[in-house]
C-alpha cells in the first residue's frame, strides 16, 4: 500500500489556496458588478492602496520566480499552470503551487524510503 501524499502541510497549502481563490474572486465580482475601474482603483485610491498594490506585485513577481526555479529544481512538470494561476489570484497561486511541491517531495520521499520506483499520482 502507498503512503498518502497529501501531507498536513500539502491539505493546509490547499485550503489556503481554495480560500485565497474565493475571497479574491468575491471582491472581484463586486467591483465589477459595480462597473469599478478596476486597474485604477489599484492606483487612484492614495498612497496606502498603492503601497498595498506594489507590496503584492513585487511578491507576486517573487512568487514567479520562485515556482520556477524550484519547481525546476524539484523536477516537477507543467510549471507553467501554476503561472497561469496568477491570473486568479496570487492568494491562489502561490498556495497551490506549495501544495503541490509538498505532494511531490512527499512522495519523492516515499520512492526512496521502499527503495522502489513509483508513479507521481498528481502526474497521470
Amino acid at each position: 500500500m502507498r503512503a498518502s501524499t497529501w501531507t498536513p502541510l500539502a491539505i493546509v497549502y490547499l485550503l489556503l489556496a481554495i480560500v485565497g481563490g474565493a475571497v479574491t474572486w468575491t471582491f472581484n465580482v463586486i467591483a465589477g458588478m459595480e462597473g469599478s475601474a478596476f486597474i485604477g482603483d489599484y492606483f487612484g485610491s492614495g498612497p496606502a492602496v498603492t503601497s498595498i498594490v506594489i507590496d503584492v506585485l513585487v511578491a507576486a513577481t517573487v512568487g514567479v520566480v520562485f515556482i520556477i526555479v524550484e519547481g525546476r529544481r524539484q523536477g516537477m512538470r507543467r510549471l507553467w499552470v501554476y503561472i497561469l494561476c496568477f491570473g486568479v489570484a496570487f492568494a491562489f497561486a502561490l498556495p497551490l503551487f506549495l501544495a503541490m511541491r509538498e505532494r511531490h517531495l512527499a512522495l519523492g520521499r516515499a520512492v526512496s524510503e521502499s527503495g522502489g520506483v513509483d508513479e507521481d499520482p498528481s502526474h497521470p
